[in-house]
């Protein structure tokens, strides 16, 4: 994948994956019965991170210049 598509992607997944994600969550959670609280803590914190572990290939580099652009 080019380091542009790469970039595109991420902001997808930042500006709309990320706040449909969320939602989901949220919404699970509240259908749930209340769990104790250190439960309920860990359960966030895995819904918090866990998204980041599946495309952290995505967002791999993207802070960096474009690699192609030396090519030219």
């Amino acid at each position: 994948m080019t380091y542009k598509a790469r970039k595109k992607l991420a902001l997808f997944v930042l500006v709309v994956g990320l706040p449909v994600y969320i939602v989901i969550a949220v919404t699970i959670m509240s259908q749930a019965s209340r769990f104790p609280l250190v439960v309920e803590f860990l359960i966030y914190l895995a819904l918090g991170i866990g998204w980041a572990f599946p495309l952290k290939w995505v967002f791999k580099g993207i802070g960096q210049p474009d690699p192609d652009q030396d090519r030219n």
